[in-house]
């Protein structure tokens, strides 16, 4: 069966196929260096070339592609260096989501960032790795959609795009999956004491774990 059965449709094609593309690099269907070709997956989405060439130049400015002249699109290749940039440049941004966020205040927050996390730990439990990942995107981004500052929400979304195949990566390991849930519980009781520059210095060492863990297995 298809794997595009198992997805609603967005409003219009071109959302629907730049939708799928990334969900099928995300859940590892797409690999990386894995050529792309346009015919194969028009027929495989059931769309024309179009909306598929249009999907692959905006992943291609996400960094989920790349394109080499005379040879077409593939999936880019997973990198250390790359990895570490990315993780870098949401360190920074982050940190100022957070402040931002506290300084705000609302019960609202604390009851999001509790139940993502309740359902981050339910998608482990059930061995749902795709759902984990999402809800694991949810409860981060819970700190940073309540900061009001919707660019700086915009660049962190665009940067979690290009690192979605890193995470599938660090799920794969059970012991990951567990540490993620012990360094959710304590960032969410970080927040609802109100400690900011605690939560930042959780969230980093919840990205460190991550980049070290994968550091061992990404080539330079």
């Amino acid at each position: 069966m298809p794997s595009t059965e198992r997805t609603s449709r967005p409003p219009t094609v071109p959302a629907f196929v730049l939708g799928e593309l990334r969900r099928l690099i995300a859940v590892g269907e797409l690999v990386p260096g894995q050529p792309l070709r346009q015919e194969d997956l028009a027929e495989r989405l059931g769309v024309s070339r179009v909306p598929v060439r249009e999907a692959l130049n905006t992943l291609e400015s996400e960094g989920h592609v790349v394109h080499e002249p005379h040879r077409g699109y593939r999936v880019t290749a997973l990198s250390l260096a790359d990895m570490l940039e990315v993780y870098r440049l949401r360190q920074l941004l982050e940190a100022e989501a957070v402040r931002a966020t506290i300084a705000a205040g609302g019960a609202r927050v604390l009851v999001d960032l509790r139940a993502a996390a309740a359902d981050v730990e339910h998608a482990n439990e059930v061995g749902d790795l795709l759902a984990m990942n999402e809800a694991n995107r949810r409860f981060h981004f819970v700190l940073v959609t309540s900061a009001g500052m919707p660019r700086l929400e915009r660049i962190l979304r665009a940067l979690w795009d290009s690192t979605e195949a890193y995470r599938r990566l660090y799920y794969e390991e059970s012991g990951n999956r567990q540490r993620v849930e012990h360094e959710h519980a304590g960032i969410v009781d970080a927040f609802a004491a109100g400690d900011a520059e605690l939560v930042i210095r959780l969230l980093d060492e919840h990205r460190g774990h991550a980049t070290t863990a994968l550091g061992a297995l990404l080539p330079t």
